[in-house]
């Protein structure tokens, strides 16, 4: 099967948007601006903008364990109509991907359900206790993108060295969560000056700090690839460039949220401001901006993670961490970011595909003559009122309803095939 798209807008190697033809045959690129084949079938671009599918490589889909939550199909609908084609799987489902028959599960579930990639993370430890190592080479033999114990930091530095030096063994990446659980001193939201004036338990910046210093150096000492999850401190910002500075494999990601919020825009006692990492002080985001724009920050995941509403009604004590980020990230970065002036639509579009894809050697993310044909169309001038009743995911619990913004993805393809169209 022959597909041309006619009438889009691509960005080339200096950033600008120049009007192309993309010819899709068996799922890949065959062309860009080459002869349209007879018989072929034609789409309109409608001279929007045609950007690689998205990568992210931090998502919750809750199935199995937490269908109320979320599924594999409503949460992969959800990333497809945000433009999402591949994203990571975190494995704090239940059962945990710590084995080969547990693998083996959630396989099966992915390929029933999803309609764009997904790729599973196994676990670093059973039942992501944090005790018990997994057997990691059979878990990636089952297919395991990486491996995490994600939403728990590793307490035990012994755990986490001994897993990386199975991991360096493999080339596999080693991905954290981290955080010191005794120094989370039961908090719901950063120990800063809204907590207090909210009069609700905070948590430390030194809580996540403390633990990647820690893991650089094991990483350092196993030879391993470490990835950090949601950075969220300036004082994490730090520790992950020294580790860059000193030939340290590790690689780290940033959520929209804490690009796009500080502790003081927390409105009141409001679970859906309720995430975990928290939201950090000013300086914490101006940190992160730095970090995107030096390198030191690799890519954007959205940590997407949805709860019910039953769950996030009643304030942020005893209420889930967590908020949904597949719908609305690309047009909030861009609205705020780009439109701004502050990056460049290339530096948005890299940190959200190719960039993201590279971490785990992937080869997703791009858009060129070979590739799976995983693309999203999006009008950037179409500007639209976030509504999370009108979410497809499950999730309703995110800080962003009622914002306005800008760009918003109209067509996904994935393998060529269309997963999201908007509704006429």
């Amino acid at each position: 099967m022959t597909t041309v798209i006619q009438n889009v807008k691509l960005l080339n190697e200096e950033g600008e948007l120049v009007v192309s033809t993309i010819v899709i045959e068996n799922g890949k690129i065959a062309s860009i601006n080459g002869d349209i084949p007879a018989g072929a079938t034609v789409i309109d671009g409608n001279g929007h903008f045609a950007s690689p599918g998205f990568v992210d490589v931090h998502t919750h889909l809750r199935e199995p364990g937490f269908e109320h939550k979320e599924t594999i199909a409503t949460g992969s609908a959800s990333a497809a109509k945000g433009g999402f084609t591949t994203i990571c799987a975190m494995p704090n489902t239940k059962p945990v991907p710590d084995s080969v028959e547990n693998m083996q599960l959630i396989n099966g579930l992915i390929k029933e359900s999803a309609v764009i990639r997904v790729l599973p993370y196994g676990s670093l430890t059973k039942d992501i206790s944090g005790e018990v190592r997994t057997n990691m080479q059979e878990l990636k033999e089952q297919g395991a993108v990486a491996f995490s114990d994600d939403g728990i930091g590793i307490q035990l530095a012994s755990t986490m060295y001994e897993q990386m030096q199975q991991a360096a063994k493999l080339d596999a990446v080693v991905v954290a969560h981290c955080e010191d659980n005794s120094l989370i001193y039961d908090g719901v939201m950063h120990e800063g000056k809204r907590n207090k004036e909210l009069g609700l338990p905070g948590i430390p910046s030194i809580c996540e700090s403390v633990q990647i210093a820690r893991d650089v150096l094991l990483a350092e000492a196993a030879g391993a690839r470490y990835h950090v999850c949601h950075v969220s401190t300036k004082e994490s910002v730090r520790a992950v460039r020294d580790a860059k500075a000193a030939g340290i494999k590790v690689t780290a990601e940033v959520c929209p949220h804490h690009l796009l919020l500080e502790e003081m825009d927390i409105p009141s006692d409001d679970a859906n401001w309720k995430m975990n990492p928290p939201l950090r002080a000013a300086d914490d985001k101006d940190s992160l901006h730095a970090a995107l724009l030096d390198g030191t920050i690799d890519c954007i995941a959205t940590d997407h993670a949805p709860h019910t509403a039953e769950e996030k009604c009643c304030g942020m004590v005893g209420a889930p961490f967590g908020i949904v980020g597949f719908e609305t990230a690309f047009p909030l970065l861009y609205t705020n970011f780009v439109e701004t002036g502050k990056w460049t639509l290339k530096q948005l579009v890299d940190w959200m595909s190719v960039k993201a894809a590279q971490i785990f050697d992937l080869p997703y993310g791009i858009l060129e003559v070979g590739a799976s044909a995983d693309l999203v169309l999006i009008d950037l001038d179409k500007e639209q009122t976030i509504d999370a009743e009108g979410f497809v995911s499950k999730g309703r619990n995110t800080p962003f309803n009622g914002w306005t913004a800008k760009g918003w993805p109209v067509v996904t393809m994935f393998e060529g095939n269309i997963v999201y169209q908007e509704a006429e």
